[in-house]
C-alpha cells in the first residue's frame, strides 16, 4: 500500500466508477466488549476484517473508504494492510452518528465516482451476488437500491403502551445494507440536515429521490449482541472451514 497521510489515505485514488463506504464506527455497547464493535473478535479476527476482505475482493467494487471509530483509525489502516486490501483509499474518523460517519467518508469519495455503495461492517456476510443485483437494478430509473426482507411478525403501532393499530405487514420490508446509490443524489442528500436519518436511503427519499427495493438476504443479519457474534463465529468456523 502507498503512503498514508491524514485522514488516512492508503493509496492514490483514480477514476474508479463504483466506490464502497464501509461504516465501522459504532461503539457496540450491547456487545459488552472492551473495544468498538468493528474490532470485536469474529472467528478469530476483527469483525471489520470479514466485510472489508469481501468488498476488496469483489469484482464490482473499485475503491473503498472506511469510517473507523475515533482513535481506531490506525488499527483499521493496519488491518487493511494485513489483509492486502488494495482498494482501500482512505480511513476516516467516524462521527457521532452513523449518518455523520457516512458524510465523513463520502468526502473522500472521488468526484468522478458514478455509484456509491454504503455497507455496515456489522453485517459481515456481504457477497458479490447481492452487490450485482443492487447494481443491476440501479438502471437510471431510480436514485438508489436497497435490499429488504418481508416482515414475518405481526406489527403494531403503539402509543403510551397501548396498541393504536395493527399495521399491514404486506407493505413492509426490513431494510438491510449494502445500499447502492448514484453518487450525485447521495451527495445532495448528505449535504442537508442529517437529523433523524436511520439509513442512507431515508435521506435520499427526503430529497425526493426514488429508491427501489430488491430481495434481501437472511445472511446479511446485523451483529448487535454477543450472542449474534458467537452464532456467526460458529457458522464461519463450521460451514466455511475457518
Amino acid at each position: 500500500m502507498g503512503e498514508r497521510d491524514s485522514p488516512g489515505v492508503v493509496r492514490e485514488e483514480s477514476a474508479q466508477s463504483t466506490w464502497a463506504i464501509l461504516v465501522a464506527a459504532g461503539t457496540g455497547e450491547r456487545l459488552g466488549s472492551d473495544r468498538p464493535k468493528a474490532f470485536a473478535a469474529l472467528a478469530g479476527r476483527p469483525l471489520l476484517a470479514e466485510s472489508l476482505e469481501r468488498l476488496d475482493s469483489s469484482e464490482w467494487i473499485d475503491a473503498i473508504v472506511v469510517a473507523a471509530p475515533p482513535e481506531w483509525e490506525e488499527p483499521a489502516i493496519l488491518l487493511a494492510e494485513e489483509l492486502v486490501a488494495s482498494k482501500v483509499t482512505a480511513v476516516v474518523t467516524g462521527g457521532a452518528t452513523r449518518a455523520e460517519s457516512v458524510r465523513n467518508a463520502l468526502a473522500e469519495v472521488s468526484q468522478e465516482a458514478l455509484v456509491v455503495l454504503v455497507h455496515d461492517a456489522a453485517r459481515p456476510l456481504v457477497d458479490d451476488a447481492t452487490i450485482e443485483r443492487l447494481l443491476g437494478r440501479l438502471d437510471g430509473s431510480v436514485d438508489g437500491v436497497v435490499p429488504g426482507l418481508a416482515v414475518q411478525d405481526t406489527v403494531k403501532r403503539v402509543e403510551h403502551d397501548l396498541v393504536v393499530e395493527t399495521v399491514d405487514r404486506d407493505a413492509l420490508v426490513a431494510v438491510q445494507t449494502p445500499q447502492a446509490f448514484l453518487a450525485e443524489p447521495l451527495r445532495a442528500a448528505f449535504a442537508g440536515d442529517l437529523a433523524g436519518a436511520t439509513d442512507c436511503a431515508s435521506l435520499v427519499e427526503r430529497e425526493g429521490g426514488r429508491v427501489a427495493v430488491i430481495e434481501g438476504d437472511p445472511d446479511l443479519a446485523k451483529v448487535t449482541t454477543a450472542d449474534d457474534l458467537e452464532r456467526l463465529s460458529q457458522r464461519l468456523l463450521e460451514r466455511e472451514g475457518r
